[in-house]
C-alpha cells in the first residue's frame, strides 16, 4: 500500500507490530521507520526470561520508537509456562517500568487467561490485546462462561486495552463488508472494555485476503463514527497514546 493510498484513507500515522522471530529484524523495522514517519512507533519482538534480554532492551530502547514487545503462542512460545519462570516475570517488570507495552497474540480463551496471571504479576504493565474480535466464542455453556469470566475481569483492569482489528470474517459462503454480521461482536467489546480502551488496528498485510484495506476501514470507521466524533477519535487515536506512548513526527499527526 502506497502512501498516496493511506493519505487518500486519512491515515497518517501507524505503529509496527513486529510479525518476525528475528532479533535483527527490530533494527530493521527500526532503520526503515528513521526515514519513514508515518511509523510512530514500534512493537519489537524480544523474550523476557532469556538472559541476554536486558541488554536486548537496552539496546532498542535508546529509539524512541520502540514502544514494547509482542509474545503470546507464536513462534513456538508458551506464554503460559513461562509464567512459571521468575525471569520471565523480571523481564516483564523491566518493561513494565520503562513505560512499554506487551502485546498479545492469536487470541484464545486460554491466551486471555494467561493475561490476567500477567496483570495479578505485574499490574502497571500496559497489555494490548491484538485482533480480539477473532477469537471463536465457544457454542457450549463452560466454554462460553470461561470466556466471558476472562473478559469480565481483564475489562476490569484500566491498563489493558483491546486491539478491534481482524474485524473481517468468512461467514457462510461470503465475507460481508457490511457493518450489520458484525455489530453484535464489536458491541459486546465496547460494552465491555467502554470508549477509552479500543484501539484501531487493521491487520495489514494479514487482512490482504479478507478485504482491502479500505474495505478493512469502511466497517469499523461506521461502527465508531456512528458513536460521535469524541469516541471515533478516541479509537482512531487518542487511545492509542496511553496505551504506547507513541511518538509525534509530523505535523499532520494529530496529538500537538
Amino acid at each position: 500500500m502506497s502512501s498516496g493510498d493511506t493519505e487518500a484513507l486519512g491515515i497518517v500515522g501507524a505503529i509496527e507490530v513486529e510479525c518476525s522471530p528475528w532479533l535483527e529484524d527490530n533494527q530493521w523495522v527500526l532503520d526503515i521507520a528513521a526515514k519513514d514517519k508515518i511509523v510512530v512507533g514500534m512493537i519489537g519482538n524480544l523474550e523476557p526470561g532469556k538472559p541476554d534480554f536486558d541488554t536486548q532492551l537496552d539496546r532498542f530502547a535508546r529509539n524512541p520508537l520502540f514502544r514494547g514487545i509482542r509474545y503470546g503462542y507464536l513462534w513456538d512460545r508458551n506464554i503460559r509456562a513461562e509464567l512459571k519462570n521468575p525471569g520471565f516475570i523480571a523481564g516483564l517488570k523491566r518493561l513494565a517500568g520503562g513505560g512499554y507495552t506487551l502485546d498479545s497474540a492469536n487470541p484464545t480463551i486460554a491466551l486471555l487467561e494467561d493475561l490476567i496471571q500477567v496483570g495479578d504479576k505485574v499490574p502497571s504493565l500496559k497489555i494490548v490485546i491484538d485482533h480480539l474480535p477473532k477469537i471463536v466464542i465457544p457454542s457450549e455453556a463452560k466454554g462460553r462462561a470461561a470466556y466471558h469470566a476472562a473478559i469480565q475481569t481483564l475489562a476490569a483492569r484500566p491498563n489493558v486495552f483491546v486491539k478491534v482489528s481482524a474485524v473481517l470474517s468468512k461467514i457462510g459462503d461470503h465475507i460481508p463488508y457490511e457493518l450489520a454480521p458484525y455489530k453484535p461482536k464489536l458491541d459486546a467489546l465496547y460494552d465491555a472494555f467502554g470508549p477509552d480502551r479500543l484501539l484501531y488496528g487493521s491487520d495489514w498485510p494479514n487482512s490482504d485476503p479478507l478485504g482491502s484495506y479500505a474495505q478493512v476501514l469502511r466497517v469499523v470507521r461506521e461502527y465508531f463514527d456512528a458513536k460521535g466524533p469524541a469516541v471515533a477519535e478516541k479509537y482512531f487515536w487518542r487511545n492509542s497514546v496511553a496505551a504506547y506512548g507513541w511518538v509525534h513526527r509530523e505535523k499532520g499527526q494529530p496529538g500537538k
